[in-house]
């Protein structure tokens, strides 16, 4: 059971912390025959799995090398586009690498600022009164959970799926915000957090979760 991120939004939709845990990009790498047992798929700087799943290779990991040449920005380093290598059936057998699909800060950014806008979407189209707005967002490989407190400040926990506890946990890293970020007499509101003992509490706190699937414990100051 893992812990993969945590996020945290400001009310007004802005991403202002954020910490990968558990997320490294392990590589696999495997010998295929034409065709391919999965589909593949293209964006502005990848390809990657869109579909089917073999070798431990799964949908969403990036193509990173193929035959021992890297491919970056979608061609191989001797310049050949690595979607054509992979497309003609004479370049076969081929070994092809591939890891987690990483992403960057803009798109981070640019993907929570969305999910802070589903959230308030879904909170209106709730048929009850006061909705909490968007929990648990559920998938195959993954669970992405939200706390949402008082003032509109967004908590977010992606997991495993098969992760206990989280709401537990959400809880906690509220309370670790509230000691360490609020009382800092340095940090104003809805800025970046930058608090080195924020920092060093919510590891141990995400630490004891990966290993007993919840958070007990004591903090340090």
């Amino acid at each position: 059971m893992t812990i993969f991120n945590v996020y945290i939004i400001s009310k007004a939709g802005g991403l202002i912390y954020w910490q990968s845990h558990n997320s490294g990009n392990a590589e696999v790498e495997a010998t295929f025959t034409y065709p391919l047992d999965f589909l593949l798929g293209e964006n502005n700087h990848s390809i990657y799995v869109k579909y089917g799943e073999k070798h431990g290779i799964e949908v969403g990991h990036a193509l990173v090398a193929i035959n021992g040449l890297r491919v970056t920005n979608k061609q191989l380093v001797d310049g050949r586009p690595a979607m054509e290598v992979l497309q003609s059936e004479k370049n076969y057998p081929l070994s092809l690498k591939f890891s987690r699909m990483t992403v960057s800060v803009n798109e981070r950014i640019m993907m929570l600022s969305a999910f802070h806008s589903i959230y308030a979407i879904a909170s209106q189209l709730s048929p009850v009164d006061h909705s909490s707005g968007i929990e648990c967002l559920e998938t195959e490989t993954f669970n992405l959970h939200c706390f949402q407190t008082l003032t509109g400040l967004k908590f977010i926990v992606v997991a495993d799926h098969k992760q206990s506890k989280v709401e537990e946990l959400l809880h906690k890293i509220y309370e670790l915000y509230a000691d360490y970020v609020l009382k800092n007499p340095f940090y104003s509101l809805d800025m970046p957090i930058k608090c080195e003992l924020f920092q060093t509490n919510l590891k141990k706190a995400l630490d004891l979760a990966d290993k007993s699937s919840g958070y007990s414990g004591t903090t340090t100051a």
